[in-house]
């Protein structure tokens, strides 16, 4: 029964508020939230990629968005799953997600406005370059 009971039972995840995630912001111990997942890469941090002062510099919150922008592998977030330790709160997770939608709305999708000011930009480039071989 006690094999059973460890092998197949779910335990509760640790909730961990953004209050007490903010104090481990540091080499020393550093905390972040991802999509509302809260891990502790302190050990990891000398292995990062990037360095451990990006990490550092985002940990003690939410950093889904840094997490995101920079475009990890699946095996970053593989990676990941052993260095979980919690879970924000319900209300604090939702809280994060509308922030990420303000924030998409709010930018307005302006990628498609910048491709286009590109666009404009190389055919301007074209046409003074063309009117210089034509002098």
């Amino acid at each position: 029964f006690f094999f059973y009971w460890v092998t197949n039972c779910k335990m509760a995840a640790k909730i961990i508020p953004l209050s007490e995630l903010a104090d481990h912001n540091s080499d020393k111990s550093c905390w972040l939230a991802i999509d509302g997942i809260v891990y502790d890469i302190t050990k990891f941090l000398g292995e990062h990629p990037g360095g451990e002062e990006v990490v550092i510099e985002v940990s003690g919150g939410d950093s889904t968005e840094a997490f995101e922008d920079v475009g990890h592998s699946e095996d970053a977030r593989n990676m990941l799953k052993k260095y979980k330790i919690g879970e924000l709160p319900e209300e604090e997770k939702e809280q994060q997600r509308q922030l990420v939608k303000e924030k998409a709305a709010s930018s307005g999708g302006g990628g498609g406005s910048s491709i286009a000011i590109i666009a404009l930009l190389v055919v301007i480039a074209g046409v003074i370059y063309k009117m210089m071989l034509t002098e």
